[in-house]
């Protein structure tokens, strides 16, 4: 019986070592992202949950060719992980163990980003198979996927908890704490526990879960939330060994130079861009400001860094509004802009669709389905960042040259790599503005409505969110 089971070990080992080279050697003949790749590309954030009716990963899945379509390159799974029971919470400061009815309790799902096991998928979304299968037919598409990863805390259910709590913050006590700021104060993320880098056998394991998805699961990259709390050292050390593993794509949800510098992250979050948007649109900001922060970026940043340009996430869809409510008559211009702009866009789950409710953060929703101006917009738009050298937005990113004209409430400017220029003329106010453009400049095709466009009058009038995309 011994001999039997003996070989029986034997036999199961070699099988799953097998499976494992199989497993690498495949991976290896699939493309992996490049700098090409990064130069023309869009990123989709997907929300799994409120996707679909089913909220699965079989539901997203059917939908790639129709991001293919809009020009998407990337796409970033929102947390994909099992949520925390434990403290889970229902809204705002209240958790779901306040809440008495046991009907009522169900409905919330918690907070994506209170992870209780960076190894496991969410049973919510489906099995490893329907993750599998939708990397396979984002590859298979020529996209990528990158995972939403969460390293400043935890879910309070992680075994880390019990079986590290070394890994852990602690007060005074002893007692783990909820992320706190720079006064020791609670953030307000208390459905979470606070890790603690300056434990160094926290970096270990935290890469080698990172290291999985990429050596297992064939993943693209990492979208790490709220990068700038987690110390640079541990971006130092950790970015040069996940990239030992594949070349990966990896976007920081912060805006600090020193995280886009010396090959650590490749893209961060253009937030001043995207206030600035806001602000410009509710009347609070001019031109001016939005002139003033692209010199801020060429002075800021390397030149080598990404920054990712936007008019909504799940952020800021679900707490700070809808694209309407925040940039009314002024969307279709800030989100041409956004394309336009050095950088690389960003489309969030329902934007596409005309989205035009907040999406429930703790609770299972959905987006609607029916395509409509936004979807063919992203479609043009989409065509044009990934076919037109002058909207290159990567590390060998275009030229953007500031062109000049009477008025300070039109933006006007080019964006020029080798004999490709494309321009952006826009009226980034509520009122009818008239302006001059110099005589010697020649614009002809408007790329979004096909016509040949003269701009050669002595003046030129625009309605008020007016914007033209011009090929030169």
């Amino acid at each position: 019986m011994k001999k039997i089971s003996i070989l029986f070990l034997l036999i199961t080992i070699i099988s799953c070592t097998k499976q494992t080279i199989e497993v690498k050697k495949q991976h290896q003949t699939e493309k992996s992202i490049s700098d090409k790749d990064i130069e023309t590309a869009v990123i989709y954030e997907a929300n799994i949950r409120q996707y679909s009716k089913e909220g699965t990963f079989n539901a997203f899945t059917k939908d790639i060719p129709k991001l293919k379509k809009m020009g998407v390159k990337i796409i970033w799974l929102m947390p994909v992980f099992p949520i925390s029971e434990t403290k889970r919470k229902a809204k705002g400061d209240v958790f779901i163990s306040d809440i008495k009815d046991k009907k009522e309790r169900k409905k919330y799902l918690g907070s994506y980003y209170a992870v209780s096991d960076y190894k496991k998928i969410n049973p919510n979304y489906g099995t490893i198979k329907g993750f599998r299968k939708l990397v396979k037919t984002a590859h298979q598409n020529n996209l990528f996927v990158i995972l939403d990863w969460v390293p400043n805390h935890t879910g309070w259910d992680h075994s880390w908890i019990k079986n590290h709590p070394e890994f852990y913050t602690k007060n005074e006590k002893g007692e783990i704490t909820d992320p706190l700021d720079a006064n020791g104060k609670s953030m307000g993320w208390t459905d979470v526990a606070d890790l603690n880098y300056n434990n160094k056998d926290l970096h270990k394991s935290m890469i080698n879960e990172m290291k999985y998805w990429i050596t297992n699961e064939n993943i693209d990259g990492f979208r790490c939330d709220v990068a700038g709390q987690v110390p640079l050292s541990f971006w130092k050390e950790a970015i040069p060994l996940l990239r030992k593993e594949k070349k990966i794509f990896m976007l920081a949800e912060a805006w600090e130079p020193e995280l886009v510098k010396n090959n650590l992250f490749d893209m961060a979050y253009a937030w001043e861009g995207h206030h600035i948007m806001n602000e410009i649109a509710q009347g609070k900001k001019t031109v001016t400001d939005w002139d003033n922060y692209i010199k801020k970026i060429d002075t800021t940043y390397n030149k080598e860094a990404i920054l990712m340009n936007f008019i909504t996430n799940h952020d800021e869809n679900s707490w700070n509004g809808t694209v309407k409510e925040r940039l009314g008559n002024a969307s279709d211009a800030m989100l041409a802009l956004t394309y336009l702009t050095p950088g690389m866009p960003l489309i969030y789950s329902g934007q596409e669709y005309d989205l035009n409710h907040k999406l429930k953060f703790f609770e299972k929703d959905s987006i609607p389905k029916k395509a409509g101006n936004t979807f063919v917009l992203l479609e043009k738009l989409g065509a044009l960042k990934n076919n037109y050298p002058a909207l290159n937005g990567g590390k060998n990113k275009a030229k953007y040259n500031r062109l000049k004209t009477n008025n300070s409430n039109i933006l006007f400017f080019e964006r020029t790599k080798n004999k490709d220029t494309i321009i952006y003329l826009a009226n980034l106010k509520d009122t009818l503005e008239h302006f001059k453009i110099p005589e010697n400049l020649k614009l002809k095709k408007d790329y979004l409505t096909n016509y040949n466009q003269d701009f050669s009058k002595e003046e030129i009038v625009l309605k008020p969110w007016e914007y033209h995309i011009l090929i030169k």
